[in-house]
């Protein structure tokens, strides 16, 4: 699944190529994905220009004058620039056509979503969707004393609560053992169990990790590329994430894996305590 990384080197890539065309047409080929594509989206956006391509959490809003296009890219989604000419792929299942260019949406396996929130219901961010996702880790709202204040009284581990969410947002699978690995904090240690210190260096590890990922493009682990068709390298980098039985790159000792909720985690014991 395409994390924060990866959303917003999508994010950068569109913003680069689509802000400030104008919509020529919309075709639409299937008639939902996670939920029912919005009906009319054609006779919506033709003629209306492309303001701004922003990113909340996972999900893209592209900004038009009368609204935003919200959309997500589930498990295999891509969204992509190319020529409008360009021939069709097996699950190509919406075009933002832009003259001589188009955004074309290919979800294989259709968890993504596109939806349409109006100008006059308010702010994207009040969308049901957006309105309880956790704080954005690059914004000043993020540091140790929110992460020290969320764990309080908290009995899940460290890593699933990063995963949920509800405290900071775009902290996935890959990108939470990885900053768990930075900061020095096994990913079963019990949320309430870190220290303020702690939380300081996991937040601290959480941003660099991040930034780390977006300048390498993102992980490309199965299909994932960006909005020009590149690839990322990030995992080429990674500590522990997909490395078990193999040394850790700091002390030398055998990662370790087990699966938490269907998902694989990640740690060293010698670095991680």
């Amino acid at each position: 699944m395409p994390e924060l990384p990866e959303v917003e080197v999508v994010r950068t890539g569109l913003a680069a190529t689509a802000v400030g065309r104008t919509v020529t047409a919309v075709a639409q080929r299937a008639p939902a994905l996670r939920w029912p594509i919005p009906a009319g989206l054609d006779a919506r956006l033709a003629g209306r220009t492309l303001n701004a391509v922003e990113r909340r959490g996972k999900y893209l809003l592209l900004a038009f004058d009368h609204g935003w296009l919200i959309v997500h890219l589930g498990m295999s989604g891509t969204i992509a620039w190319a020529r409008a000419d360009l021939p069709l792929r097996a699950h190509d299942h919406l075009d933002l056509v832009f003259g001589d260019g188009l955004l074309r949406l290919n979800d294989p396996r259709r968890f993504g979503a596109v939806l349409w929130h109006d100008a006059a219901d308010g702010p994207p961010l009040g969308h049901p969707l957006l309105a309880s996702l956790g704080v954005e880790p690059f914004s000043e709202a993020f540091d140790g004393a929110l992460l020290h204040a969320g764990t309080r009284g908290r009995r899940v581990a460290i890593k699933q609560l990063l995963l949920s969410g509800t405290l900071v947002v775009g902290v996935g699978n890959i990108y939470a053992s990885e900053s768990l690995f930075r900061a020095g904090i096994r990913p079963s240690t019990p949320a309430r169990m870190l220290t303020r210190p702690r939380c300081d260096r996991l937040a601290d590890a959480i941003r660099s990790t991040l930034s780390a990922a977006i300048a390498a493009g993102g992980s490309t682990l199965r299909d994932f590329v960006s909005s020009e068709g590149a690839s990322g390298y990030f995992q080429l980098e990674c500590f522990v994430y997909d490395r078990a039985g193999q040394p850790c790159r700091v002390c030398g000792q055998a990662v370790r894996t087990r699966r938490d909720q269907q998902r694989a985690t990640y740690w060293c014991v010698g670095c991680q305590r």
